[in-house]
C-alpha cells in the first residue's frame, strides 16, 4: 500500500487521523471543496488555500473533455496547471457519465459530450489513464452509479459491473505517486452494500469510497447504507462518503467513522445568496438584511465575516454582482472546513457527542439542508 492512515483518536465511531500520501498528507475528518473544471467555483487557488483547505477535487469527466488530460499533462499536471499546492483527488466522472443516460456495455460507456455533442467512448482503463495524466494524489475508480429508487436487478447489475471494472482498473494502474480508492455500491440494500464492500476490499485498494448515495434516498436510508458498508470495510483504510455536504449528514457521517467528504452544496448555495451559519441557513435575498451591519456569522473566522456586513452582501446578490457569490462561497466553505476542524478537536478531546448534539439541534430544528451531489 502506498497510503498510510494513522488514527490519532476515536470517540464512539468517530475517528481523527492523518492520511499520508506519497506527496504529502492531510488530516481527517476532512471536507474537500469541489474544483470541477480545475477551480473551485468563484475562487482562486490562493483564496481556497487561505481557507485552510488541505485537499480539493477535480472532475475527470470535464477535464478530459476540456481542455483534455493530455494538455494538462503537458502543462505539468493538474496541481501545476491550476497552481494548487495541497493534495488533489480526481473523481472518475462516473456520476456525470451515468447522469447522461449513456449506452453501457461490459467494455465501456458511450455518451455525448456536453461541450460539442461528440460521441465519447469511456472505458475503465481510460479512466485510469486520464487520472494518471492529470496526476492527482488520489484517483477514484470508474463505477456504475444508479439513481434511487431502483429495482433490485438494476442495483445488482451495477454492483457486479463495478466490481469487474475495479479489477480491471487495479491491473492497469501504474503511477507510483498516485493512490487508488475503490468504490462501494449496492443502493440502499443492506446485504448488497455489505457484499460490495467485502468484494471491493478483497481486491485491495488504498482507501474506500461509499458511492451511489445522495441520489434520491432518505437520510435514514443513507445512514443505514453507510453502516452496512462500514461493517465490511477495513478499519485501517480511509473511508470517503461521496457527494455529501450538508451539516447534518457530515456530522452523522463522522459519527459513523467516515473520514472524507465532498459536495458542491456550499458553492452552489453561495451563488444563489444562501449562507450556512451557526444558526442555520440564511438567504441574503431576504429584505430583513438590507440594513443589517452584522456579519454573516459572528462565530465564523473567515475574511467575509471579518470585513463585510449582511447589508453589503445582500446588495451584491440583489444586483447580480459576482463578488457576492465569491464572498459567500468563501464563508460557506470556511463554515464546513471549520465544522470538520471542530469535529477533529472534539474527537481528540472525547467530546464529539456534545458537538454532534449541538449541530443536530441547530440544523434539524430549522430543517436540515438538502443533499445534493450534482456538480
Amino acid at each position: 500500500m502506498k497510503l498510510r492512515f494513522a488514527i490519532a483518536a476515536t470517540d464512539g465511531g468517530a475517528r481523527a487521523g492523518t492520511v499520508h500520501l506519497p506527496r504529502g498528507s492531510f488530516q481527517t475528518p476532512v471536507f474537500m471543496p469541489v474544483g470541477t473544471r480545475g477551480a473551485v467555483r468563484a475562487l482562486t487557488a490562493e483564496q481556497t488555500e487561505s481557507l485552510g483547505a488541505e485537499i480539493i477535487l477535480g472532475n475527470t469527466y470535464h477535464l478530459m473533455l476540456r481542455p483534455t488530460a493530455e494538455l494538462i499533462a503537458e502543462r505539468g499536471g493538474l496541481h501545476r496547471f491550476e497552481d494548487w499546492r495541497g493534495r488533489l483527488l480526481t473523481d472518475s466522472g462516473g456520476f456525470q457519465v451515468f447522469s447522461l443516460s449513456p449506452k453501457v456495455s461490459e467494455s465501456a460507456v458511450q455518451f455525448k459530450s456536453v461541450y460539442d455533442g461528440a460521441m465519447v467512448e469511456f472505458t475503465p482503463e481510460r479512466a485510469v489513464e486520464v487520472q494518471e495524466l492529470l496526476g492527482a494524489d488520489i484517483a477514484m475508480l470508474l463505477d456504475v452509479c444508479t439513481a434511487l429508487p431502483a429495482a433490485p436487478h438494476v442495483i445488482r447489475a451495477a454492483l457486479d459491473r463495478t466490481i469487474r471494472w475495479a479489477e480491471r482498473q487495479k491491473l492497469v494502474h501504474k503511477r507510483p505517486d498516485q493512490v487508488q480508492f475503490g468504490i462501494v455500491q449496492g443502493g440502499i440494500d443492506h446485504d448488497m452494500r455489505v457484499e460490495s464492500a467485502e468484494r471491493t476490499a478483497a481486491i485491495g485498494f488504498d482507501g474506500y469510497a461509499i458511492g451511489g448515495l445522495s441520489v434520491g434516498e432518505s437520510r435514514a436510508d443513507m445512514m443505514r447504507s453507510i453502516d452496512a458498508a462500514n461493517s465490511a470495510l477495513p478499519a485501517d483504510r480511509p473511508r470517503y462518503l461521496m457527494g455529501v455536504g450538508d451539516p447534518v449528514s457530515l456530522i452523522e457521517g463522522v459519527a459513523r467513522g467516515i473520514d472524507m467528504f465532498d459536495c458542491v452544496l456550499p458553492t452552489r448555495l453561495a451563488r444563489h445568496g444562501t449562507a450556512l451559519t451557526s444558526v442555520g441557513r440564511l438567504s441574503m435575498k431576504n429584505a430583513q438584511f438590507a440594513r443589517s451591519d452584522e456579519p454573516l456569522d459572528p462565530d465564523c473566522p473567515c475574511t467575509t465575516c471579518a470585513r463585510h456586513s449582511r447589508s453589503y452582501l445582500r446588495h451584491l446578490i440583489s444586483v447580480g454582482e459576482q463578488t457576492g457569490g465569491t464572498l459567500i462561497t468563501m464563508h460557506n466553505l470556511s463554515f464546513l472546513l471549520t465544522l470538520m476542524a471542530r469535529s477533529r478537536a472534539a474527537i481528540l478531546n472525547g467530546t464529539f457527542s456534545a458537538l454532534r448534539e449541538e449541530v443536530l439541534g441547530v440544523w434539524l430544528a430549522g430543517g436540515a439542508e438538502p443533499q445534493d451531489a450534482t456538480p
